[in-house]
């Protein structure tokens, strides 16, 4: 395996294994719930706080990666898996503590455990630093497709792990998986070129050099507090921000959604619920990602970006006027893949407007766009209670509009320059072939 594949493959085991410290915290704020006799404010806390965790935590571990490099992913996944053992702990000794110590414990060790969703950005920065800019959208779409296919594939696993060992030794199962995850990881992983020269003794302009020459050109700033503050300066970030809070931020809101709306609008089965949101809905989320990155360089991230965004206006608009199964099924596999394809664009994107502040960057994007996970799902409940179900999917419809706006503005304005660069990449190609 060589350098570039050894980066690509390492980081995404990372990114796909941090998904297992919060693969149970759902099950188990259900199961809990009664037995601590929770309000719904306390459940909803509970059920949150991997998430917050999970999601602001991107930005610091992104910039990190700069320093540490490698072993900035390791921490992140070591310290899910402290949250993971916490956990595991509290639910044994469930009979011998007070409610409301056992209450403070699964919140303090659930956003612990929440660590292990926050390799997502730290990830991409990782490996964003192995690629050139004309493959980041194919690489980062391998990285976030494949390890996205996580949830889904837990999803399907869960009810078979706790109809036959239980709460307690499903979350040992899953903490085993982690502990041999994190072994994988230290094994294959590598530092990035840039930041193995640093290592080695370099300076910041002679490791540049170095890693400009062997082709790599995604380099990160001088330093941390210079990466944040030019990510933060450039308006493109912020219209990234927006856009993966629609695309990425509501995939995660239609996780936490969709069971409820499958089962409360439809009244389908809860095993029903849990395949279509797992299995059909995620994985065609994750797996399409992957296309949505490859399509990326050929056409670049704006043009991409606009066709996927628009896909997912006629998908919410679909659901607001479906009232059956087959056209709820039909919309939820058109939103799914123009989420997908969506997540991969803009990643694409990230690279390519903040070149020199990747980190930065990646950590505002991923860490403020996933919080769409956290306000949509509330939004859609307060419509659905006052209206009904379908017309909760008018957040999407709003929100998917401006998404496109945004990149119809960066198509309009930055294609030109994305086809030229194509176009001298290609020739630059040939002449090298020929040679």
């Amino acid at each position: 395996m060589d350098v570039r594949g050894r980066g690509l493959t390492a980081g995404t085991i990372a990114f796909f294994a941090g998904f297992a410290a919060v693969a149970l915290f759902g099950t188990t704020t259900l199961k809990i719930s009664p037995i601590l006799h929770l309000t719904l404010v306390e459940s909803s806390w509970l059920v949150a706080i991997p998430l917050v965790t999970g999601a602001f935590l991107r930005i610091p571990f992104s910039l990190l990666v700069d320093k540490l490099g490698k072993h900035t992913l390791t921490i992140q996944l070591v310290i899910g898996l402290i949250g993971m053992i916490g956990i595991i702990f509290t639910l044994e000794q469930i009979k011998t503590l007070l409610s409301d110590i056992v209450y403070g414990l699964l919140l303090f060790f659930g956003a612990l455990a929440g660590t292990g969703i926050s390799t997502f950005s730290s990830g991409i920065t990782y490996v964003s630093y192995f690629y050139p800019q004309k493959k980041q959208g194919t690489a980062l779409g391998i990285y976030a497709g494949l390890g996205n296919t996580a949830p889904g594939i837990f999803t399907v696993i869960l009810p078979f792990a706790l109809a036959s060992i239980g709460l307690v030794y499903a979350y040992v199962a899953w903490a085993i998986f982690l502990v041999i995850m994190i072994i994988i990881y230290n094994i294959i992983a590598i530092n990035p070129p840039f930041i193995q020269y640093i290592k080695e003794g370099k300076n910041w302009e002679e490791a540049k050099a170095l890693a400009l020459k062997e082709g790599y050109d995604v380099i990160p700033a001088e330093s941390l507090s210079a990466s944040i503050k030019r990510s933060a300066k450039n308006p493109v970030t912020w219209a990234l921000v927006f856009m993966y809070f629609t695309s990425f931020g509501g995939f995660e809101a239609l996780t936490e959604w969709l069971p409820t709306y499958w089962k409360e609008f439809l009244h389908v089965t809860p095993i029903e619920a849990g395949l279509l949101t797992g299995v059909v809905y995620s994985l065609i989320t994750a797996l399409i990602r992957v296309y949505g990155g490859y399509m990326s360089d050929k056409v670049g991230g704006e043009l991409v970006s606009t066709i996927s965004y628009s896909i997912m206006i006629v998908g919410s608009l679909i659901f607001i006027f479906s009232y059956a199964l087959p056209t709820s099924i039909l919309a939820e596999i058109i939103m799914a893949i123009g989420m997908g394809i969506a997540n991969g664009a803009v990643y694409k994107l990230v690279p390519k407007y903040s070149p020199d502040a990747v980190s930065g960057s990646s950590g505002l994007v991923g860490g403020l766009g996933s919080a769409g996970g956290l306000l949509i799902p509330p939004t859609m409940g307060y419509i659905a209670s006052i209206i009904n179900f379908p017309m909760a999917f008018t957040v999407f419809f709003s929100i998917s509009i401006v998404s496109t706006i945004l990149s119809m503005v960066l198509w309009v304005k930055y294609a030109k320059s994305h086809v030229i660069q194509y176009k001298e990449t290609n020739v630059t190609h040939k002449e090298a072939h020929v040679k």
